[in-house]
């Protein structure tokens, strides 16, 4: 089963312009994620829909951050995906009448929403300045004075 990697990517992406001065643009995001702009544009546009990040069209325009990064979680950024599935394991429903399949869904159901659950409150935890700061004190450690906006889209 092939991972669904959009919202590191996102994350990836929404810090990578909190570090502009300016807007970026879909090509240099794509860039930095190794992508297509027409992938970045059809998944910041999901979160413009929330607000999240804003855009702007012509000579000079992009894409901004809609939201100051102490507003926005995990989970937002999640939700504003579509809240995709966040295991990929699930149950055997090949004979939904046999009592030791029902059994052991019954078990593996609990487990999976609790696990769920757990792992979404985290998420709404977690805002995009914890982020930003937890990337700064990394730079930090490596000894660089590294302006987070260093990488300019053109």
């Amino acid at each position: 089963m092939k991972r669904d990697s959009r919202l590191s990517g996102m994350l990836h992406v929404l810090l990578h312009m909190a570090g502009l001065d300016g807007p970026a643009t879909s090509e240099a995001l794509a860039k930095e994620l190794g992508t297509n702009p027409v992938v970045i544009r059809r998944t910041l546009a999901g979160l413009r829909n929330q607000g999240y990040v804003l855009s702007e069209k012509g000579h000079g325009g992009g894409w901004t951050l809609g939201r100051d990064l102490s507003e926005v979680s995990l989970l937002d950024i999640y939700r504003a995906l579509g809240s995709p599935s966040l295991l990929a394991m699930g149950n055997r429903v090949q004979t939904p009448g046999c009592l030791i399949e029902q059994s052991v869904n019954a078990a593996l159901d609990q487990a999976f929403s609790d696990a769920e659950a757990l792992l979404l409150s985290r998420f709404g935890e977690v805002t995009l300045a914890a982020l930003r700061a937890d990337l700064q004190d990394r730079l930090d450690r490596r000894g660089r004075d590294h302006d987070l906006g260093e990488r300019r889209a053109p």
